[in-house]
């Protein structure tokens, strides 16, 4: 391999070809007259000195081709693109896309239309960035035909060709711009393909919504990804990915270790109504929903009390659970409200840690072998036991059983005559 730039890992390549799935694949398709390189992110990844979780390949071999090579050599081929060409090889239960080389015929700004081809740099030039157009060769070789390399090292995330070009074929490509630039990028993002992006930002209209919120989500999870948010915010793209504004004090406080949903939140949930939107705008799953949803619930919980101390954590915790009550005061750290004392911090901690959550040691069953019918009257009951044990703080002594249920069946009681 010739000297990378300084920077980069030269011990990378060799590592990812030394990986034994990719030595059986390597080996596998290994035919006199095609050639068969890896290629895209896994390459990226290996001169960045990172193992990369996804391998690619691509190949001049036909998909048919690939799946009998495979299968002669004792690989799981499953045709999972076969129509695009690409077939997935399984080996130790760690998937490897094979993928024929192939040239862009047509493309509308969502679908190309593509034929197979023999050309790897044909190939690399329908790719989007010079960073994801990268081929490694089994014997070592890296072939960069528009500028990867220097790209890479340098933390530049540009567009192959024409960055106007390049989105119109996808307009997808708007927001993986950014995602890429947040992960491996410095500095300002490239200014032709942030003027192509932000020209080309309603074509995002035309996107599904599944896809849009994939790729945000990720870009979400993005080192760089306040920044990146922020560049977003300003041009106009943010709402019409949210259909709103966003928070980007509160993204930037969020733990380094926090979901992209919970990103999502703290950028764009202050109501209900914002979770609501946010699930018909980027078709979120009913998990993430209702995530959003009890996010806002707590937020709007935490935000309209000037103080909390410790003695009102277990409270809170009982209905909204630890880790959430953590997520959201880490998010209105700096706010006005609340003001949070240090010990109540060291017990909510110490609940996250324990990953514990209070519950009302009264049920329906103590309600009813106490003489309450089956019916309304249980669940009226419940809710009385339970709003008292809520204001003593969560107690779990031995004697808060009765006396909850003593509690309980005095609320079902009629008040005496001459009262009410």
């Amino acid at each position: 391999m010739t000297s990378l730039p300084s920077g980069l890992d030269p011990e990378g390549p060799p590592r990812l070809l030394a990986r034994e799935g990719v030595r059986a694949c390597l080996s596998a398709l290994d035919v006199p007259g095609e050639e068969t390189r890896l290629v895209g992110g896994c390459v990226r990844d290996a001169l960045l000195g990172r193992t990369a979780s996804d391998v690619d390949l691509a190949t001049t071999l036909r998909p048919e081709a690939v799946i009998a090579r495979a299968r002669a050599a004792g690989l799981k081929a499953v045709p999972t693109g076969i129509a695009h060409g690409t077939v997935t090889l399984v080996v130790e239960g760690a998937p490897h896309e094979v993928t024929t080389l192939r040239e862009d015929i047509e493309t509308d700004g969502r679908h190309a239309v593509v034929r197979f081809g023999r050309d790897f740099a044909r190939d690399a030039e329908r790719r989007d960035f010079t960073i994801n157009a990268l081929s490694l060769s089994p014997d070592g070789t890296l072939h960069d035909t528009t500028g990867g390399v220097a790209d890479l090292a340098g933390a530049r995330v540009r567009f192959i060709g024409a960055a106007a070009t390049r989105i119109r074929e996808d307009f997808l490509r708007i927001l993986r711009f950014f995602r890429f630039h947040a992960r491996y990028g410095r500095g300002d993002p490239d200014p032709e393909g942030l003027a192509a992006a932000v020209a080309a930002r309603d074509g995002l209209f035309r996107l599904s919504r599944e896809r849009v919120r994939a790729e945000f989500l990720k870009l979400l999870l993005a080192p760089r990804a306040v920044e990146a948010v922020a560049t977003l915010s300003e041009t106009g793209l943010l709402s019409r990915i949210t259909g709103g504004v966003g928070e980007l004090g509160r993204l930037a406080r969020v733990a380094p270790d926090a979901e992209a949903v919970a990103r999502l939140g703290a950028l764009c949930v202050l109501t209900r109504e914002d979770a609501d939107r946010l699930q018909e705008s980027l078709r979120l799953s009913k998990a993430e929903h209702a995530h959003l949803a009890a996010y806002a619930d707590a937020l709007a919980l935490l935000h309209d009390r000037p103080a909390l101390d410790a003695a009102e954590v277990p409270a809170l915790v009982a209905d909204h659970g630890a880790a959430l009550l953590q997520t959201v005061l880490r998010i209105l750290d700096g706010e006005p409200r609340p003001r949070v004392t240090n010990e109540a911090r060291i017990a909510l901690d110490r609940m996250v840690k324990a990953g514990t959550r209070p519950v009302l040691p009264v049920t329906g069953a103590d309600l009813v072998a106490r003489g309450v019918p089956p019916g309304p009257g249980v669940g009226a009951a419940l809710r009385a036991a339970r709003t008292l044990w809520l204001a003593e703080g969560c107690p779990s002594d031995a004697a808060v059983k009765d006396r909850l249920v003593a509690h309980g069946l005095a609320a079902l009681s009629p008040p005496p005559c001459g009262e009410g």
